[in-house]
């Protein structure tokens, strides 16, 4: 294959392969139910309440929505979901998707299926990458008292300032940042690499430091641990640079997940609701510059930066490709790597696949009830996100059409 093969996002034939015709009328109608905010609003507020009294709703969640974005109840369950994606030259990123309960027992138990996860992993040929959130094995309040104390809100030197806590305190960090030497040297020793999950702001420094002190350690010869850059902030763009500066000056390599973000409402409300300057971008547009951007610069610097372009926005990743071809990087370069939801954006996930690119799904799995406040995320998003659903709607007809299934 050629290195630099034309790219079309607009290629439904290519996007929706790997679905039969059933999977394209249900996809069809969930999207269609998801572009009613109404529909979405109750929902989203229904079904958790549904699930917690044991109303035998299960069923529809599992056939509908948990059947579009999750990979399965259990980790054996992804296995059939990898195979298929796999067929197709689409890589895993496995997500315990469980979200974090506080309390010793609760993080000791994430951390042994983090590696759990890991080790399933390194026994898969198609499942190079797992996410790990750092508040699923350490307490909040402790993270945001961290944060609060540190000096250097850039967060980059790697430092984490303990000075701020109690003896006690001071050992249950010690216990945290165990936990994560356990996690990213089962991950080393399985040649598997782990994706740190963005934070929120008043918690985000302490992970950041957590990360880059990991890297040190860990991303001498290759890029086991990434850290997820959101740039949405309008400080990520300058923290890409410093957190490359701070690798080159320790001789280590740079992992970076770049995303737009998911956490800017709760994030604009706080900082309205405490009389602090919103960390968000002050609009749309200079969100996408820094992530272009962010992009470019990566790079510029690929051989220190083992990059992840975790992106739904079409013309960020075809920006990408057009800056590899141009600087002559070849599309399946060991340190580009493209990514997108499970469930979202056939359309550039298998194109990109097709035309060579190191190119992964984010597939996340757990009980249902487990689940359901990552699916009622997915259900907002595309409620929300201006025009996403339309889009997706619009691939589908297009590729039902193709198919003869539906008239014009």
């Amino acid at each position: 294959m050629e290195s630099h093969p034309k790219i079309s996002f607009d290629n439904t034939e290519h996007a929706f392969e790997y679905k039969s015709d059933k999977d394209l009328k249900r996809a069809s109608l969930l999207f269609t139910s998801m572009g009613v905010p109404a529909l979405v609003k109750l929902g989203t507020k229904i079904t958790p309440l549904a699930i917690r009294f044991g109303l035998p709703i299960k069923g529809i969640i599992r056939n509908t929505i948990f059947k579009q974005f999750v990979g399965g109840e259990t980790l054996e369950d992804t296995a059939a979901v990898a195979d298929k994606l796999g067929k197709y030259g689409v890589q895993v990123i496995l997500d315990y998707g469980v979200e974090g309960k506080e309390g010793e027992k609760n993080f000791d138990h994430a951390t042994e299926e983090f590696i759990r996860v890991i080790k399933y992993a390194s026994t898969q040929p198609n499942i190079p990458l797992m996410s790990i959130k750092v508040t699923g094995f350490a307490r909040f309040s402790l993270l945001e008292k961290l944060d609060n104390a540190a000096n250097d809100k850039s967060g980059f030197e790697g430092i984490v300032h303990t000075e701020v806590l109690n003896t006690e305190e001071q050992a249950e960090w010690q216990r945290v940042v165990s936990r994560m030497e356990k996690i990213i040297a089962a991950a080393d020793a399985g040649n598997v690499g782990v994706l740190v999950d963005a934070e929120e702001t008043w918690i985000q420094d302490p992970v950041d430091a957590l990360t880059m002190q990991m890297m040190q350690r860990f991303n001498r010869e290759k890029v086991v641990l990434y850290n997820t850059i959101q740039l949405y902030r309008h400080d990520r763009f300058i923290f890409l640079k410093n957190s490359l500066k701070q690798a080159i000056n320790r001789d280590f390599l740079l992992g970076a997940k770049l995303v737009r973000g998911a956490y800017m409402e709760k994030e604009r409300r706080r900082a309205e609701e405490l009389g602090y300057p919103s960390p968000i971008q002050p609009s749309k547009q200079s969100s996408d510059d820094d992530y272009n951007e962010a992009v470019e610069f990566s790079i510029d610097h690929i051989d220190r930066i083992g990059l992840i372009i975790a992106s739904h926005n079409e013309e960020s990743n075809m920006r990408a490709t057009v800056l590899l071809k141009n600087k002559g990087i070849p599309f399946n370069h060991p340190h580009v790597h493209f990514s997108q939801l499970y469930g979202m954006s056939d359309n550039i996930t298998f194109n990109l696949a097709r035309a060579g690119c190191h190119v992964s799904k984010y597939l996340p799995f757990g009980p249902i009830k487990d689940v359901i406040p990552y699916l009622m995320r997915r259900a907002q998003e595309n409620s929300s996100v201006s025009g996403h659903t339309g889009r997706e709607l619009g691939l589908i007809k297009k590729e039902r059409v193709r198919r003869k299934l539906q008239e014009l």
